[in-house]
C-alpha cells in the first residue's frame, strides 16, 4: 500500500460502496461485477481511492473508468483480455483479480492522475429519450414551442443535440427520421399514454461545465468512452455516432467555475417569447449540503425573475424539497433510478411536480401524471 495509509473506517466504507455498485449500478456487466467484488476485498485496492480529490468524486465508477481508460489506451497487459471494448471476450475467472493487481501496480502513476484529476462524465445521450418528451411537455403546459436549453454540467455538450437523435420506444418512435449515420435510443415506455407530441424547437443551447470535455481531443474523449460499461457495444457506437454530430453541429459549451452566473447573462440575452429551461442529470449529488442549497436557492431567483423552468433528473434523494415521493415503478429501486422532476415560479410562488422515473441511462422511462399535466408561465 506504499504511502496510502487510509483509516480502516474508510476502507470499509468504501468496500461497501463497491458491493453495493455492482448490485445495483452494473448489474448486468459480469466484468465489472468481479472488479467491484476484487476491489471490496483488496485494502491495496480500496486505498486508492484515498486520492481522489473531492469527496463528492470518491465512487467506484471513477476507479473503474480510470481502469478502463488505460485499457483503451492500448496498455499490453493481460487484462485487456476480460474487456469487451478493446475485443477480449475472456470471462471474469479466478485469474481475474492478480491480472487487477498486476495491471494496477503497471499503471500506479497514471492511474492515480485519473482519480486526482478526472470526474466521471458518461454524457449519457440515452437520457435524451426522456429529455426529449419532457420538453415537449413542456411547449404543451406552457403553450410556448420556441425553448431555449441551458445543460448544467454538460460534459461534451452531447445533450444539446436531444433534437437529432432518434428514440424508440418500442410500438412508436419520436425525434429525428431515422438515418444510418444518426444515433438511435432505444427505450422502453412503461407508461399506458404515449408522450404528448407538441412540437418544439430550440432557439437557443449552451451547455456549461466545470471541465467539458473537447469532442475534438482524442484523450478527452478516451475518457469519455472510458465512463461506459465495458460491454455494451451498442452504447459506445451511438456515442461515436453522438460526438461525430457534436463536431459537426458544434453548439457552444464552456468552461465555467460559476455556471449559474453565465446562467444569468444568458437569460438577459434571450429573445422575447422563448422559454428558457435549465437542466441538469446526475449532478447534484457532487454538490455537499451547503453548496446544494445555494444553488437551490440561486436557481430560485432565476425562476423568479426570469420564468426559467428546473427541470432535474437526479436520485430521489435530491428531488425539490418538499416534494412527495412518487412509487417508483414495480421492480425498481428509487435508490438507482433517475427522478425526473420540474420547477417554476407562478404568480410569485415557486411550483414543482414530478414528470417521470427513468433508468439512469435511459433504457426504460415510467412517465407520472406530471408529465401531462397543466402549466402555464
Amino acid at each position: 500500500m506504499d504511502h496510502d495509509l487510509t483509516p480502516s473506517t474508510d476502507l470499509q466504507r468504501w468496500a461497501q460502496q463497491y458491493r453495493q455498485f455492482a448490485a445495483q449500478e452494473c448489474p448486468n456487466d459480469p466484468l465489472y461485477v468481479a472488479l467491484c467484488e476484487i476491489v471490496a476485498d483488496s485494502p491495496e485496492l480500496l486505498a486508492l481511492m484515498a486520492h481522489v480529490r473531492a469527496q463528492q468524486q470518491a465512487r467506484p465508477n471513477l476507479l473503474l473508468a480510470a481502469l478502463h481508460e488505460r485499457v483503451l489506451a492500448g496498455v499490453p497487459h493481460a487484462l485487456a483480455a476480460y474487456y469487451p471494448s478493446v475485443g477480449g471476450e475472456r470471462a471474469p475467472d479466478a485469474e481475474l483479480a492478480d491480472a487487477l493487481h498486476s495491471f494496477v501496480r503497471a499503471e500506479r502513476p497514471r492511474l492515480l492522475e485519473h482519480l486526482r484529476l478526472r470526474s466521471t462524465q458518461t454524457n449519457e445521450i440515452g437520457r435524451c429519450a426522456v429529455l426529449w418528451p419532457a420538453l415537449s411537455a413542456i411547449a404543451a403546459q406552457t403553450g410556448r414551442q420556441d425553448l431555449a436549453l441551458f445543460d448544467f454540467g454538460c460534459s461534451a455538450g452531447l445533450n444539446l443535440g436531444v433534437d437529432a437523435y432518434r428514440y424508440d420506444y418500442g410500438h412508436f418512435q419520436l425525434g429525428a427520421p431515422a438515418a444510418p449515420d444518426r444515433p438511435t435510443v432505444a427505450c422502453q415506455w412503461r407508461s399506458a399514454a404515449e408522450p404528448p407530441r407538441t412540437p418544439w424547437r430550440l432557439q437557443a443551447r449552451l451547455g456549461v461545465d466545470l471541465a467539458p470535455v473537447d469532442v475534438e481531443d482524442e484523450a478527452s474523449v478516451r475518457w469519455l468512452r472510458a465512463c461506459l460499461w465495458p460491454h455494451d457495444r451498442a452504447r459506445a457506437r451511438r456515442l461515436d455516432q453522438a460526438l461525430a454530430q457534436a463536431r459537426d453541429a458544434r453548439h457552444p459549451v464552456q468552461r465555467v467555475e460559476q455556471g449559474l452566473l453565465q446562467l444569468a447573462a444568458w437569460l438577459d440575452a434571450l429573445p422575447a417569447g422563448v422559454q428558457p429551461v435549465l437542466f441538469n442529470s446526475w449532478v447534484l449529488a457532487y454538490f455537499d449540503a451547503p453548496a446544494l442549497a445555494a444553488h437551490r436557492a440561486e436557481v430560485e431567483g432565476l425562476m423568479r425573475r426570469h420564468g426559467l423552468l428546473w427541470l432535474s433528473a437526479e436520485t430521489a434523494s435530491l428531488r425539490p424539497p418538499g416534494l412527495d415521493l412518487p412509487p417508483a415503478p414495480e421492480g425498481e429501486s428509487a435508490e438507482s433510478a433517475s427522478l425526473w422532476t420540474l420547477q417554476w415560479a407562478e404568480q410569485g410562488h415557486l411550483r414543482q411536480r414530478a414528470l417521470a422515473w427513468s433508468h439512469a441511462h435511459g433504457h426504460w422511462l415510467h412517465s407520472l401524471d406530471g408529465m401531462s399535466g397543466g402549466l402555464r408561465v
